[in-house]
């Protein structure tokens, strides 16, 4: 067990010598001199992909490219969407995002990461929102006029995972009465 911590780190104390043979920059008025630390490294001809310590670091980047590959899918599902569904889906996502904020408030369990994926997918609707307005030649201070008119035309409904509850809940109460 010594023996591998041994070969992770090599500590070297170096010999002293006279001042006047260590150059200029590493000669100190005090008599310690330091210790130094070697970590083993790979060669330097030696590519980092055929080193032993970057396999953990090529599975680490196989699933950056898997996710990148979701994210294109997630925005052509998006791109096929018209306006319409676009803004009904942030409705929907937003009132999501109320829920997850009333459950952490309540201290129900949830899904911290949610919070992070919902704004994400918000924020790719939007984008997508805005690319078709500047497609259109929508300037920038009529897209926030249009923008401030479609909030204030929001009619308030339950977020669908509510009406899934509120489903449950009903179907429940109804197998109790037949009981």
């Amino acid at each position: 067990m010594l023996s591998l911590a041994a070969a992770a780190a090599v500590a070297v104390f170096p010999a002293k010598s006279s001042p006047s043979a260590a150059p200029r920059w590493r000669r100190s008025s005090s008599s310690f001199s330091g210790i130094q630390i070697q970590h083993k490294c790979p060669p330097l001809g030696v590519p980092i992909a055929a080193a032993p310590s970057s396999s953990s670091a090529a599975r680490s980047r196989a699933p950056s490219v898997v996710m990148m590959a979701k994210r294109q899918e997630e925005l052509t599902e998006i791109r096929a969407k018209t306006i319409e569904e676009i803004n009904d889906e942030v409705v929907d996502l937003k009132g999501e995002l109320l829920m997850l904020r009333l459950q952490k408030s309540a201290r129900n369990e949830f899904k911290s990461s949610d919070f992070r994926r919902m704004r994400k997918r918000i924020a790719r609707l939007l984008t997508v929102k805005r690319e078709r307005e500047i497609e259109e030649g929508i300037k920038k201070r009529l897209s926030r006029k249009l923008d401030r008119q479609w909030k204030r035309s929001i009619v308030v409904r339950p977020p669908p995972s509510l009406k899934k509850l509120q489903e449950e809940e009903a179907a429940a109460e109804a197998a109790e009465k037949s009981a």
